[in-house]
C-alpha cells in the first residue's frame, strides 16, 4: 500500500491563523456569568417552581440548535453519538430539583451564602460516587468533611444566634441548599454515566429538558409555577436563562478542556465569590461576621476538594490521565 506524499488541500481551518481568546480569561468570564444567577434570581422575586422552569425552557431554544450541531458533527465520524438519553434525563430530573431547592434557599438565606453552600458538592460528588460507584476516596476528601459542615454551621447561621446572621430563615434556607447540593452532586453523576465522549452541548440540553419537566411537576405542588410572572420579573428570568444558563456554561464548557485541572478549579471558584459580592453589591446582602468566617471555611474545603481532584493517580501509559474540575453550582 502507498502513501501520497503530496500536501493534502487546505481545510477551512488551515486557511488562515485563527484568533483564540486565553482559556484563562474565558473561564473567568464564564465564572462570572454564572455568579450573576443567584442575583438575577432574586430580582425577579418568584416563587423557586417559576424561576427554574423559566431559567430552563427559555435556555432550550439556545441549547437545542449547539446540542444539534455537536450532534451532527459527531455522526460524522462515529455511529453513535454514546449517548444514554434517559440516563440524562433522570440526571436532568436531580438538576431540576437541584435548582429550584437552590432558588428557594435564595431568597431564605441570601444570594451569596446559598451560592457558597450548595457549591458544597465538590465535596459531595466524590463521595457519592464512592457510594455508587465504588470509585476510591482520598484522605484528602475525608478530612475535608468535617471542616466543610463546620463552615455550612458558621454561614448558615447555625452557630452565633440571631445576632449572628442577617438573613429571613438562615437555617431553612441552609438546609435547602445542602439537599440541593447532594441533588447537584447525583446530576454531575448521572452525566458522568449518560454522556458520550467529547460531549458538550447535547448532555446539558437533555439535563435542561429534565430539569424543566421537574422544576414544573415540583413547583405546582410546592409554591405554584407562575406561567406569566409579568415584567420586571420575566426580564430578569430571560437575563437569566441566556447569561446563566447558557452564556456562562458555554464559556466553561470550551474553557476547562484548555486549561490545567488546578487552573480550572481556582478559577471556577469565582463563582462563589463572585455571588457574595455581588450580593452585597447589588442586593444589600451583607453577611454577619461568623457567616463569612463559614463562607471562607465552605470555599477553604472546597479548593482543597478541587485541588485534589486536579492530581489524580499515574494512569497506565498510553492512557493519560485528564480529570476536569468539577463544574460549580450557579
Amino acid at each position: 500500500m502507498t502513501r501520497s506524499l503530496a500536501r493534502p488541500a487546505p481545510t477551512p481551518s488551515d486557511a488562515g491563523p485563527r484568533v483564540r481568546l486565553d482559556a484563562r480569561l474565558v473561564a473567568v468570564a464564564g465564572s462570572l456569568c454564572i455568579a450573576f444567577s443567584p442575583i438575577f434570581i432574586a430580582l425577579a422575586d418568584v416563587s423557586p417552581g417559576t424561576a427554574t422552569f423559566f431559567r430552563c425552557a427559555l435556555a432550550l431554544p439556545i441549547l437545542a440548535p449547539l446540542a444539534f450541531l455537536e450532534w451532527r458533527r459527531r455522526r460524522r465520524v462515529a455511529a453513535s453519538t454514546g449517548n444514554r438519553p434517559v440516563v440524562l434525563l433522570v440526571g436532568g430530573a436531580l438538576l431540576g430539583l437541584d435548582m429550584t431547592l437552590w432558588a428557594e434557599s435564595v431568597r431564605a438565606v441570601g444570594a451569596g451564602v446559598s451560592t457558597v453552600v450548595v457549591n458544597a458538592q465538590v465535596v459531595i460528588l466524590p463521595l457519592l460516587a464512592f457510594l455508587v460507584l465504588g470509585e476510591r476516596v482520598r484522605r484528602t476528601f475525608v478530612l475535608a468533611v468535617p471542616v466543610m459542615l463546620v463552615g455550612v454551621a458558621l454561614a448558615g447561621g447555625l452557630v452565633g444566634g440571631s445576632d449572628a446572621v442577617s438573613a429571613p430563615a438562615p437555617v431553612r434556607g441552609t438546609i435547602t441548599a445542602l439537599i440541593a447540593a447532594v441533588a447537584y452532586a447525583g446530576y454531575l453523576l448521572f452525566v458522568r454515566l449518560g454522556a458520550g465522549p467529547g460531549q458538550r452541548f447535547t448532555p446539558v440540553a437533555i439535563a435542561t429538558l429534565g430539569a424543566a419537566i421537574t422544576s414544573f411537576v415540583v413547583g405546582s405542588f410546592w409554591q405554584g409555577v407562575d406561567l406569566a410572572p409579568g415584567w420586571p420579573a420575566l426580564g430578569w428570568l430571560i437575563t437569566l436563562a441566556i447569561v446563566g444558563q447558557v452564556i456562562g456554561w458555554v464559556l466553561i464548557a470550551s474553557a476547562l478542556p484548555r486549561l490545567a485541572s488546578a487552573t480550572g478549579a481556582s478559577i471556577l471558584l469565582l463563582q462563589p465569590v463572585g455571588a457574595v459580592l455581588l450580593g452585597a453589591l447589588v442586593l444589600g446582602e451583607v453577611p454577619g461576621v461568623l457567616q463569612l468566617l463559614g463562607c471562607l471555611v465552605v470555599l477553604g474545603a472546597v479548593a482543597v476538594a478541587a485541588r485534589t481532584r486536579a492530581a489524580p493517580a499515574p494512569e497506565p501509559a498510553g492512557e493519560p490521565a485528564v480529570e476536569e474540575p468539577t463544574p460549580p453550582r450557579g
